[in-house]
């Protein structure tokens, strides 16, 4: 089998090589004589045959490859020598069998090895295949349209990822539950609350943001005079309804930058606020970045005292008992049975007037 698969790779071989077009000027006609009533004609009559004729090679079976590879040179020939012999042998339904092979191989590649004629109506030899294309842009599969549009593959997609979080969900989720720990609140030293941003599934610019709030009442070392300073230092940072300062920072690529930014910022705040060369008494308070919305309360006037719920229940008493004295003299009359009573009555058809004609 082996010496079948070499008899056919080197007839491949041979019969694949590309016959190259020159390109040739045309040759003006040069006649002899000013004047004369017979045509022209050329002196050689193969003058203008195809140059590259020649160049290509057809042989009728692989035997023919290898006897001329054996006539090339010695170590073509002591190569070919043991296959050509091996050839030989093969009866004539195997030759047959090889020489349909050889001519189907040939006619599949005839359109790739089949060179392009380049002519002066193509514009930057558009025809020409891309080298630098990754795949073979020949024999490539043409489009069928019967595939699906852009929005089902962005649908299919996302069912893909709700698998994948599905299988995490199942497979991988409760191994973290050895990792759990219980809650435990934050101490007194520890004052900075930081929030962050997590979009799963996407890489957002916004995830990098980190926001850092605190109370500068739950600053203890601090006094009245350096906690006063630390809300005129944080400026329009400062919320004075609920007592907290809060900032934010994403000036950096990674979360863990951005908070250890400002973490460095708020000690700087406070060894400020400690400084006692400038307590920044002559300075005031400034609210005016903060609008207070002013929530109405329910009037305590409006309020139901014991006394008015007693008046309302004694009513409800009274209604009540009028309507039980009613029904048991037939007075109170019940919807229910007026309802029937209606459904039983046959109904009225509305007179439609007709026109007349006369």
């Amino acid at each position: 089998m082996a010496t079948t698969a070499n008899s056919l790779r080197l007839c491949v071989r041979a019969c694949s090589q590309i016959s190259t077009l020159a390109i040739r000027p045309r040759r003006a006609v040069l006649l002899r004589r000013a004047l004369s009533t017979t045509t022209a004609r050329c002196s050689d009559e193969g003058a203008f045959d195809d140059d590259d004729a020649g160049t290509s090679k057809f042989y009728d079976t692989a035997g023919d490859v290898l006897k001329d590879i054996a006539k090339s040179s010695e170590e073509n020939a002591r190569l070919a020598q043991p296959m050509l012999e091996r050839w030989e042998q093969l009866s004539q339904d195997e030759v047959a069998k090889l020489d349909k092979l050889t001519k189907e191989v040939i006619q599949e590649t005839a359109e790739i090895r089949r060179p392009v004629r380049i002519t002066k109506n193509m514009f930057w030899n558009t025809n020409e295949p891309e080298s630098d294309m990754v795949t073979d842009e020949i024999g490539e599969d043409e489009f069928e349209e019967d595939d699906m549009t852009s929005m089902a593959h962005g649908k299919l997609e996302e069912h893909r990822e709700y698998r994948e979080y599905a299988r995490i969900a199942i497979w991988e989720m409760p191994l973290l539950a050895k990792f759990a720990q219980p809650f435990r609140p934050p101490s007194r030293n520890e004052v900075l609350r930081f929030r962050y941003t997590t979009y799963m599934g996407e890489i957002h610019p916004a995830a990098k943001k980190v926001v850092v709030e605190f109370s500068p009442a739950d600053l203890k070392d601090l006094t009245d005079v350096q906690r006063l300073k630390l809300k005129k230092l944080a400026g329009a940072r400062y919320n004075p309804e609920k007592d907290i300062i809060k900032m934010s920072c994403e000036r950096f690529e990674h979360q863990a930058q951005n908070k250890r930014y400002l973490g460095d910022l708020v000690k700087e705040m406070i060894t400020a606020a400690k400084d006692p060369t400038d307590t920044f008494e002559d300075i005031p308070l400034d609210l005016r970045h903060h609008k207070f919305k002013v929530k109405p309360k329910f009037p305590k006037e409006w309020f139901l005292t014991p006394e008015r719920k007693k008046e309302i229940e004694a009513e409800r008493q009274r209604s009540y008992q009028l309507d039980q004295d009613k029904k048991a003299n037939g007075g109170l009359i019940d919807g229910i049975k007026q309802i029937q009573k209606m459904q039983q009555l046959e109904p009225v058809r509305e007179r439609v007037p007709m026109r007349v004609l006369r």
